[in-house]
């Protein structure tokens, strides 16, 4: 096996770390923001103080969690359009309420598209870096390691493929079975006296059919031979 494919894969679970801290930092950061700004919202609109910080909780944690619920469902092939609709009214309430917020707290001399434009961005981040976070930590399979195990095998020459085949098997104690010559012996017995197929005898024997063919080659190339 060359340095390559040793050190690719240690490289991708790297990348795959890193893409997942990334992405959970980005997203406490806009977590932060919109919470913040939510909370303050909502003492505004007439929440005790003491209550406020649950509202964005209700409002963001539905991003949060219909977001996971889209991607656990799709992979298991179910149907997803409830916690889509969930995901897309989280959206619009958290965006709205930022923007609304936004535009009340901003001085006098800021445009209110502006600070609303500014407002909306953290809710959108949140909504779209927790999706990215779920399919990083999604768990995949890795059909290559089992591709390069099994590479070997299927580029062996013809050669050795015949002399493998030919070689006599080994009993797990060491213990060699029975000869090839007694096996084709009996393999001219059964295929002779009792009209065997080649499939029959080999599934007796425990060898391949092509095996079979082999050793009653010779014998119908002689025939041939002797035939005038």
């Amino acid at each position: 096996m060359s340095a390559i494919e040793v050190v690719s894969p240690r490289g991708r679970r790297l990348a795959v770390v890193t893409a997942i801290a990334g992405t959970v930092f980005i997203a406490a950061g806009a977590f932060w923001l919109s919470f913040t700004a939510l909370a303050d919202l909502a003492r505004r609109s007439g929440i005790d103080a003491g209550q406020a910080w649950a509202w964005p909780l209700i409002v963001d944690g539905i991003i949060v969690v219909a977001t996971v619920a889209v991607v656990a469902l799709a992979s298991q092939r179910r149907p997803t359009w409830y916690p889509w609709t969930l995901l897309a009214a989280g959206a619009v309430v958290s965006v709205t309420a930022n923007a609304i917020h936004a535009i009340i707290a901003a001085d006098i001399d800021v445009p209110s598209v502006l600070a609303a434009s500014v407002a909306a961005i953290p809710p959108l981040v949140l909504l779209s870096i927790t999706h990215l976070t779920v399919i990083l930590t999604r768990p995949t399979t890795t059909p290559d390691a089992d591709m390069i195990e099994d590479a070997p095998a299927e580029t062996a020459a013809p050669s050795q493929t015949v002399a493998l085949r030919e070689r006599e098997p080994v009993h797990a104690a060491g213990i060699p079975a029975v000869p090839v010559s007694e096996r084709r012996a009996e393999a001219t017995e059964l295929r002779e006296v009792a009209g065997w197929s080649n499939k029959q005898i080999a599934r007796h024997l425990g060898v391949h059919p092509s095996t079979v063919g082999r050793w009653f080659t010779p014998r119908s190339s002689e025939s041939k031979k002797e035939a005038p």
